[in-house]
């Protein structure tokens, strides 16, 4: 672990708290397929988002894709929106 990570950056798949960081794009070195495959969701400002690209909750953004506007390589052009973020995984039990 660098001086830069925090604990819950390196916190294994099987954990119970989704990571601070985490992308959808395997060109990021934020990308964790196993963790995509349980299933994370976002809440950002109060609402449940299923179109979020990428997130960080310590810093409070999401990257969303701006419509079906690409770039030159065919990835999809992004925008960073600001504001409280909330992530659980779906496939752990309700309370």
């Amino acid at each position: 672990m660098t001086d830069t990570e925090t604990p819950e950056q390196n916190a294994p798949a099987g954990g119970t708290t989704p990571p601070d960081r985490l992308s959808t794009n395997p060109r990021s070195p934020h990308f964790d397929m196993d963790i995509l495959q349980r299933g994370v969701g976002i809440r950002f400002k109060d609402r449940v988002r299923t179109d979020v690209e990428e997130y960080c909750i310590s810093e409070g953004w999401i990257r969303v894709a701006a419509g079906k506007t690409r770039d030159r390589q065919g990835q999809p052009l992004t925008i960073k929106l600001s504001g409280p973020v909330e992530a659980w995984f779906e496939d752990q039990p309700q309370d």
